[in-house]
């Protein structure tokens, strides 16, 4: 079995900020690339930001300059700094793994449960 387990989410002012942490657990032999998502209520589910196994990262333009990823390989971690937060950023954000497990040796992609993440004016 696997799981990504995420924590930092929380409610804060415009403005302030958090640091999102997933961690996955489990058989796994390989992690490629990982990523955050986010999902506003009655929105589909947006990628934020990917970062491949090297430290290539990405970001959804409404969020460069502000948040950044990074990741630990050795703790099978992800990090997601969010800076500047906005009420725009409110969303439930998940973290993503593509992984493979001594289980299951193909290359498929594992999902967190999500963390509430709320910005007020």
């Amino acid at each position: 079995q696997v799981q990504l387990v995420e924590s930092g989410g929380g409610l804060v002012q415009a403005g302030e900020s958090l640091r999102l942490s997933c961690v996955a657990s489990g058989s796994i032999v390989r992690i490629a690339t990982m990523a955050w998502y986010r999902q506003a209520p009655g929105q589909e589910r947006d990628m934020v930001a990917t970062i491949g196994y090297g430290g290539t990262t990405n970001y959804v333009d409404s969020v460069k300059g502000r948040f950044t990823i990074s990741r630990d390989n050795p703790k099978n971690a992800v990090y997601l700094q969010m800076n500047s937060l906005q009420p725009e950023d409110t969303a439930v954000y998940t973290c993503n793994a593509r992984m493979t497990l001594a289980s299951d040796t193909t290359w498929n992609d594992y999902w967190g449960q999500g963390t509430q993440v709320t910005v007020s004016a």
